[in-house]
């Protein structure tokens, strides 16, 4: 299968752009650190993130794989009950402190995108702002215009909302647009907003999970120079 004649792509970024499970082990760990000096059990902050400890593994029904920062914070607020926007503004700042582990070579991956004249921007699940500073600490942030999170106020995925913004922001029609994913969410979001929804397998999300919502499901990013005919 190939798409050519697309002429814009939105990437999710964890689990597409960044390994999933490396690049938010260390979250988790130190979200678990943050509630247990706050008089939280370990054992019930990992339970509700989802996260294996002995593993230092997310299980695929981990609210932190799909859900809004919001949501995950709203999940922990019974283990800070007195202080929620204090909560929630840790959890941001930890979101953002993690070091991205890149999924595939992105530069090389992306630079024949960008240099075929195709939009390139990301709508994430994650605050903006912590976006921007994996994209900086990656490496890769002046590919990508623009960068929505769910707090950019359209919404988080699997709601159509932030990926229509997306194509707005460009002017472009969505079904001119693909929408690159490691979960269920973003293709549905894809899907539900017009766009071509194309899923990767650099997430948690197996083959078999992906191809009934995708056009068509990539080992990785590096995959898409060869499916959009570049």
């Amino acid at each position: 299968m190939s798409l050519p004649g697309l002429r814009g792509v939105l990437f999710d970024k964890d689990g597409t752009l960044f390994g999933f499970q490396q690049t938010w082990a260390p979250f988790a760990e130190a979200v678990i650190a943050d509630l247990a000096d706050r008089g939280a059990d370990p054992g019930e902050v990992a339970w509700t993130l989802g996260f294996d400890r002995d593993r230092r593994l997310y299980r695929p029904d981990s609210p932190v794989i799909a859900e809004t920062a919001a949501e995950v914070a709203r999940l922990l607020e019974r283990f800070a009950p007195d202080d929620p926007p204090g909560l929630a503004a840790r959890l941001d700042r930890l979101a953002a402190g993690i070091a991205p582990v890149p999924a595939t070579d992105l530069r090389a991956a992306l630079s024949p995108l960008a240099a075929a004249g195709l939009r390139l921007g990301v709508v994430t699940n994650d605050s903006a702002g912590a976006a921007r500073a994996h994209l900086v600490r990656a490496g890769v942030a002046d590919l990508f215009d623009p960068v929505i999170g769910y707090d950019s106020g359209h919404g988080g995925k699997p709601d159509p909302g932030p990926l229509l913004a997306g194509a707005a922001a460009w002017g472009l029609p969505p079904d001119r647009i693909a929408m690159v994913g490691d979960s269920a969410h973003d293709l549905v979001a894809g899907r539900a907003a017009g766009m071509v929804p194309v899923g990767v397998l650099t997430g948690p999300a197996d083959r078999a999970a992906l191809a009934p919502l995708a056009r068509a499901v990539l080992p990785s990013i590096a995959d898409l120079t060869d499916l959009l005919e570049l």
